[in-house]
């Protein structure tokens, strides 16, 4: 029986109810996985525990199936409640899965998403005849919210009929219960029909409930935007205690009061607020953007004269959000005037507008700097669409493209990406840096030696120069007094192209034979913190040893969860033999206690052994992983064997399937060439 963890489902939940039905089915070329744990976290966990189930019951490798992973589980409650649709996601053929699904489970019904989506499990409810849900229904209430809507980012809603809007009213009716009510107030706001009186009670009801945390209940837009529609003085306050999350729904309502309000969120290092601010700015004073974007950045930039060096960091960022801003004004311009663009022309003209940008002399450095970077993937497509230009338009685009390149190098001198972003935002371009530039390494370790760089920064920059082999004991020192207070905390890398930062700076310093990698060593041989034992065993590629490769192969082929265990081996074993780490894998296809697609990862990720790639599956939206996979699979030193499974992972990467999820975007020629390639050895 799978444990679902944090779970006191009832015998009569929907949990338990799907969940029953669940395990009925299977059959015809079909399987349902178990329900998930938390391993399963995402579609490619759900891949992987289809491809495990397949090798443990002997089922051929196309077997079709279904599953949901932990994010879907969210759907439910602590007490198995359905809180919304259950996503079912799914591989193989599509019609054989939705014929082994079926309508769902009594009471409830199942709707396919199509060939390219999920399914929907939700609950089959009562409405009356006005479409209206009993009110005590709460998945009826639910799905009759999700129905008129209540996003404001969904586009203008369609007008509510009269027993519809009176219905939401009475929901707001005395006494306010703030965790029922936020939908009812948000549909009736999205129409301007939210009435001084409501607004009054439900400001009541939030400041006494959510006092001293106002941001803390998701449910406060429609009071503070009907408290900004009714022009009320109470926004103020409200507003200053929400921070820039407010800053959207200032710029809603342009005043000068608004304007303030903005430009102090932005110079305070919150570069959220910063396109509220132009848009606000822009509305009150310039219509021109470039003059905008112009009078904006000066501000932000004498802000941070003779401020602290974190804070420089701050301002990088908020000229960033200042270009964005930017480029959405011009671009949606363009749209107003040439509404029947399709998307990839649309998306070229975006392009074409960031290169411009960066030798745009209306605009200060710190914004064509900004621009050079979001410009930097995106040149390729500004010259491919030129060649389909005629006449001085294919000139000045061509132009503009050599501007770019030309004044490229001086304007990234020094300079790189916001080691504070996301993680697929750095993983996207990864790629980048499979040589280091004089450049590259300069800045990569400025970063390192920075106090303001955070852990995630600190592990990309540490991964790239140690990889490369441009780490050493600069780095190391610089690093030391940091790694007890900061380096010892829980930071997840399963889905990241580097390691856990104290992994790696352990490995510097055992291959330096620095006294420090005693110390080191010896806080990961300690039972505490749990964390960190799954990734002990990764120390051990630094100064590599016999003793070492044989405790790692031991666990790899225990059928322990493998976080870059196989991966490890492969790359210290190569290490001691003095070989390519392609060889060393290729020489484990077919072993014994070696799970088959942990290996093909492996196989492609240490295609180049100067730039590993850590990522705990295939990333197919990856350029990285898309070439490692074409290289395996045209290196002639391989086995037929080595090469099919580069040549599968390639025909299933993105750049074939699904183009325009790669990142950065692909231009028509890339994907042309990769449909060649593939065709050229089917």
């Amino acid at each position: 029986m799978v444990v679902l963890v944090g779970l006191t489902a009832q015998h009569h939940s929907d949990l338990s109810r799907i969940t029953a039905w669940w395990r009925g089915l299977g059959g015809d070329g079909f399987v349902a996985l178990p329900p998930p744990t938390r391993s399963r976290y995402t579609q490619s966990d759900g891949h992987e525990d289809a491809a495990e189930l397949f090798a443990a019951r002997s089922l051929a490798t196309g077997t079709s199936f279904a599953y949901w992973h932990w994010q879907s589980h969210s759907a439910f409650d602590r007490s198995g409640t359905l809180t919304g649709p259950l996503y079912v996601h799914w591989g193989g053929d599509h019609a054989t899965v939705a014929a082994g699904l079926g309508e769902g489970p009594p009471g409830y019904r199942l709707v396919s998403g199509g060939p390219q989506g999920a399914f929907q499990l939700d609950r089959v409810t009562e409405r009356d005849a006005d479409g209206l849900p009993d009110p005590r229904d709460e998945a009826g209430v639910r799905q009759f919210l999700d129905r008129i809507g209540t996003s404001r980012h969904h586009g203008s809603p369609a007008p509510l009929t009269g027993p519809e809007e009176r219905w939401l009213h009475d929901r707001l009716a005395s006494p306010v219960e703030l965790p029922r009510v936020a939908g009812f107030a948000a549909a009736l706001e999205l129409r301007k029909a939210l009435t001084p009186d409501e607004t009054s009670r439900l400001l009541a009801a939030w400041q006494e409930e959510y006092a001293g945390r106002l941001s803390a209940w998701p449910g406060w837009w429609p009071v503070l935007n009907a408290l900004l529609r009714q022009e009320r003085e109470e926004a103020w306050d409200v507003a200053a205690a929400l921070g820039p999350a407010a800053a959207e729904t200032l710029a809603e309502h342009p005043s000068p009061q608004a304007l303030a309000t903005l430009r102090a969120m932005a110079l305070a290092g919150h570069d959220s607020a910063v396109p509220a601010w132009f848009h606000t700015y822009r509305t009150l004073h310039e219509p021109d953007p470039y003059q905008t974007a112009r009078t904006l950045s000066d501000q932000l930039t004498d802000q941070l004269t003779d401020q602290l060096t974190d804070q420089l960091t701050d301002g990088e960022r908020a000229q960033a959000a200042l270009l964005t801003a930017l480029r959405t004004a011009v671009t949606e311009h363009r749209r107003a005037t040439h509404p029947e663009a399709d998307r990839a022309t649309a998306q070229a003209f975006t392009a074409l507008t960031t290169v411009r940008l960066t030798t745009d002399d209306r605009l200060p450095r710190p914004l064509r700097v900004a621009a050079a970077h979001a410009a930097y993937d995106r040149l390729a497509l500004v010259r491919e669409e030129a060649a389909r230009f005629t006449g001085p338009e294919a000139a000045d685009a061509l132009a503009a493209a050599d501007r770019y390149e030309a004044a490229r190098d001086d304007l990234l001198a020094g300079t790189g990406p916001d080691l504070t972003t996301y993680e697929g935002a750095l993983g996207d371009l990864w790629h980048r840096y499979r040589t280091l530039s004089p450049a590259d390494i300069a800045w990569l370790r400025d970063r390192l030696a920075d106090p303001a760089t955070g852990v995630q920064g600190i592990a990309f920059c540490l991964e790239l120069l140690h990889a490369h082999g441009e780490a050493g004991e600069t780095e190391l020192l610089a690093l030391l007094p940091r790694w007890k207070k900061e380096l010892t905390k829980q930071y997840r890398t399963t889905y990241t192209e580097w390691r856990h930062p104290l992994v790696t700076l352990t490995c510097l310093a055992q291959d330096l034979a620095h006294p420090a990698a005693d110390d080191l060593l010896a806080w990961w041989t300690k039972p505490k913190p749990l964390w960190k034992a799954p990734l002990r065993l990764l120390t051990h590629l630094g100064a590599p040893d016999e003793t070492r490769a044989a405790e790692l192969w031991e666990f790899v082929v225990s059928g322990g969860h493998d976080t870059g265990h196989l991966m490890t081996w492969v790359l210290l074993r190569a290490r001691l033999d003095g070989t390519h780490p392609l060889h060393v894998a290729e020489r484990l296809i077919g072993k014994p206690g070696i799970r088959e697609h942990v290996l093909h990862r492996v196989l492609i990720g240490v295609a180049d052994p100067a730039q590993p790639l850590w990522h705990y599956a295939l990333d197919p939206r990856s350029h990285s992983w898309w070439q490692r996979a074409r290289e395996v699979a045209d290196d002639p030193r391989l086995s037929a064997g080595a090469r099919a499974i580069g040549l599968k992972a390639a025909s299933e990467h993105y750049v074939l399937r699904h183009p325009d999820q790669v990142r950065p975007p692909l231009t028509e020629g890339e994907r042309s060439e990769a449909r060649a390639w593939l065709d050229a050895r089917a």
